[in-house]
Order: structure tokens, then sequence, then C-alpha cells
């Protein structure tokens, strides 16, 4: 049996995925695909438009920053790609599925394949780290409790918290309350990790800290990452970064 190769196209900036039997290779499909994406917040007269007409599309393995000013609508394109809100106007696809108007087991089924991390780790304080990061694992009854307790404290020391995997999160710094939520968030191996100012409440090492471990830990993985955030000090980490103006997507800028 032969292998397909998966190659570059640094033209299309996409991934390709090669058919050894043609000599036309064939674009791999975006891991996120929106088109004319609008969205409103309220009814009747308080209805507001949040959203204005969003196009992009994410490569599998890219890591896309966004960035722009508070009330841009960045969390609100988030918590959209993430089956988290339902979309009203226009096409949102994720992983080849297609978000608007799906049904509740539609949307279950995408959401075990999404990763969150969110600038409040949400960690659950009467749990153990292990157990916080054994919580995403429950989405998917394929894995045993055996394979999940295994799995959790793996993935912990993966993330340096070796030594931490039986702590409460009243006893962990903040970079290692938010490690944790790395953890919980790659455990099950998602294809798309969304990340909301993971950074925000960290200092300035423990920020840098913990977005070189997402990009290790993704490319390892194989995953795609989109995260939202301000903090200048780690645009660098991105191949992409899309930055939102008042509800519209201003501008989309290789690195």
């Amino acid at each position: 049996m032969v292998s397909p190769n998966l190659s570059n196209n640094s033209t299309l900036g996409q991934s390709t995925w090669v058919d050894p039997f043609s000599s036309h290779p064939m674009p791999q499909q975006p891991v996120v695909s929106i088109n004319n994406l609008s969205y409103y917040f309220g009814k009747g007269s308080l209805r507001k438009q949040i959203l204005f007409n969003i196009s992009l599309e994410i490569q599998a393995g890219e890591i896309v920053l966004m960035t722009g000013p508070s009330g841009s609508g960045k969390t609100t394109l988030l918590t959209l790609m993430g089956g988290l809100r339902s979309p009203q106007e226009g096409s949102l696809k994720v992983l080849g599925k297609e978000l608007r108007g799906a049904s509740k087991n539609h949307l279950v089924e995408v959401r075990r394949n999404i990763g969150y991390i969110f600038q409040a780790h949400n960690l659950l304080k009467s749990l153990t780290a292990r157990q916080n990061v054994q919580m995403s694992l429950e989405l998917h009854p394929e894995i045993s409790s055996q394979e999940a307790v295994a799995k959790s404290a793996a993935m912990l020391r993966t993330v340096g918290l070796g030594d931490r995997i039986n702590y409460y999160p009243d006893s962990l710094s903040g970079g290692q309350k938010q490690r944790v939520a790395i953890a919980r968030a790659l455990v099950s191996h998602p294809k798309l990790v969304l990340a909301d100012e993971p950074t925000a409440a960290l200092d300035s090492k423990s920020g840098r800290d913990v977005v070189e471990l997402m990009q290790r830990l993704a490319k390892e993985q194989g995953c795609t990452i989109l995260m939202v955030t301000h903090d200048n000090r780690i645009l660098d980490i991105a191949d992409r970064i899309v930055h939102m103006e008042d509800g519209h997507l201003q501008k989309d800028t290789a690195i």
C-alpha cells in the first residue's frame, strides 16, 4: 500500500494532499471555514449586529492569533467556532461540519474534537489537577476510567506538573493552573484548540512559558490553534495574525 504524501504549498499557504497516482495535488480541507458570517445580540429594537460578513479559513496545523480591541467581536467569533453559540447568518464549518442549524447531537460530536482554554482557567476547586484534566475525557465514552486516569496523569507530566498531579487548584500558582487548563484541553488530542486570552492573568515569563508549551504540544499532536490575545509579547509564535475591528475582519497577515 502506498502512503499518501503531505507537502506544503507556499503559494496557497496551506497543506496539500498529494495523490501518489496523480500529478494534481488536492488541497487539504480547512479545519475552520467561515463564509459571510454575521451575528446579532438581542431582539427587536434592541437587536445589535456584533459580527459583519466574516470570511476566514484556518488550515490544519496552523497557529493563528486573533487581535483587536475589546468589544470587536473576537470572543463571540471564538464561541461560535466552538459550537457554544449558534450561527445566525452565513456559513461556519468546523472539521468539515456545518454548525449553522446543527442539532445538539451534531454539536456534541464537533465539540469532542475541540479543546478550550480560557483566561480564567475554570478549574473546579474541589477536584485535583488530575481530576480536572480527566473531566475532558468524559466526552469520550470509548476511553475507560482506568485509561482516563493514566492519560490525565501523563499529560500533567508532559506540561511539567508531574509533582502536582494530586494538588488542588488553591495550592497552585497562576501559571500552574493555566498549565492544568492546557493539559485538560489537549489530553484528548483535539484537532482544534480555541484559546481566549490564555496569558492575560499571567506575568511575562509565565505567559511566555504557557504559549510556548501550547505551541510545542500542538505541533507534536498536529492540532490547530486559534488564540484570541491582546498580548503583543507572544505574536511571534503565530503562523498568521487576523485582526478584528468593530465586528469586521480587517487584516489577515502571514508571519
